[in-house]
């Protein structure tokens, strides 16, 4: 009898129809922004939300609504680029560690429990810190501390998939230990890499805005929504717009990536078939 097909949560759907939803927002930013984000019309600035500016204008006279469009680019730019270096990197580590166990394992797990013990923002404040503000250190920054999590899912995948038979066979069949992790035992364990890799995107977004609302991500008078924070927290009591926007912004698109990730994780678990 054949199991009837599970439908993806509807939450998770809303989450990803967001996501999707702000790829192109972005990727169409010239054509959906009513004004260029470095416009400045010092006559209209610190608007309230209206006609002319749906989202007000900012301190000087800048349009939230066309910054907060180009500031997509910039945030899911952050994540893309963390996605496609922490989690190869992390399935890496985790699956050798994994298959080969032994001092192999122990290095390597060691290495990645002294990454976990420290709070990622504050580690990734001292490697922009040492390496300079901007977009591409901010980057680096946070790959460097993001792949963790990716090597201890890994890891106890491979756990588990080392003894199975299939793998026994391909090592009888003369299978190098190398092979079998990149032709095996990867592609296994990249379902759950890729849950836990949705669940971590709303934890680069946040850590992406703190680098900026502290002045060490992308650098002015680039749209980036930590940066338009910080920028309009002095104007908070009369003219909240300028800071909230962006605020919601963000909380909107790291709760998205939250519902996406527990629901891909609740419709590949084969426990919930």
């Amino acid at each position: 009898m054949v199991a009837p097909s599970r439908r993806f949560p509807p939450l998770a759907t809303l989450g990803a129809a967001i996501v999707v939803a702000s790829a192109l927002i972005a990727f169409a930013a010239p054509l959906l922004a009513p004004y260029a984000p470095y416009a400045q019309d010092l006559a209209h600035r610190l608007e309230p939300p209206g006609g002319a500016h749906w989202l007000g204008t900012d301190e000087l006279g800048r349009d939230i609504l066309s910054r907060l469009i180009y500031g997509a680019r910039v945030t899911l730019g952050i994540v893309a680029l963390v996605s496609v270096v922490t989690a190869p990197v992390g399935l890496l580590v985790g699956c050798v560690a994994g298959y080969f166990g032994g001092w192999v394992e122990a290095v390597l797990m060691r290495v990645t429990d002294i990454f976990l013990a420290l709070p990622r923002l504050i580690l990734a404040l001292a490697f922009v810190a040492a390496l300079g503000p901007g977009i591409e250190n901010a980057v680096l920054a946070i790959a460097i501390v993001s792949w963790p999590p990716y090597a201890r899912v890994a890891r106890a995948e491979s756990l588990t998939l080392r003894h199975a038979e299939f793998i026994d066979a391909a090592r009888l069949a003369g299978a190098s230990g190398g092979r079998i992790v990149l032709r095996h035992i990867m592609p296994l364990c990249l379902p759950s890499v890729i849950v836990r890799m949705s669940l971590d995107m709303a934890g680069v977004i946040l850590i992406a805005a703190g680098l900026g609302f502290l002045g060490l991500g992308a650098q002015p008078p680039t749209p980036e929504w930590g940066a338009m924070i910080a920028t309009g927290r002095q104007y908070m009591l009369d003219h909240w717009w300028v800071a909230a926007m962006p605020g919601i912004a963000i909380a909107v698109l790291s709760l998205a990536f939250n519902l996406l990730g527990d629901g891909l994780r609740d419709w590949l678990d084969p426990k919930q078939r």
